[in-house]
């Protein structure tokens, strides 16, 4: 059994207020995250050992940009987002 049927995948954009490395300004920017949550029960056609992985399994997100362009309109160059971390589990 496959690890996406655990889980159902939504993508969604939240705010994070981050700072331009070339230019030193802070601002809002809008990050695209693709949010994985578990799902209620267990599909029908599964055995012991995809029981005992969706027992352990957690709600989690997964960033998908990597690089922003700064809202600075004399600056406007593209940064990579080092300060937020990649994957970022779920408290439900």
């Amino acid at each position: 059994m496959d690890e996406r049927e655990f889980f159902t995948e939504t993508t969604e954009m939240r705010t994070h207020n981050l700072v331009c490395p070339k230019c030193g300004q802070a601002g809002d920017y809008r990050v695209t995250w693709v949010v994985r949550r578990k799902r209620a029960s267990l599909p029908r056609h599964a055995d012991e050992r995809d029981r005992a992985k969706f027992a352990k399994a957690q709600s989690y997100m997964v960033r998908r940009d990597d690089k922003l362009s700064c809202a600075n309109v004399r600056c406007r160059k593209p940064f990579e987002i080092t300060t937020l971390q990649s994957l970022a589990f779920l408290v439900e």
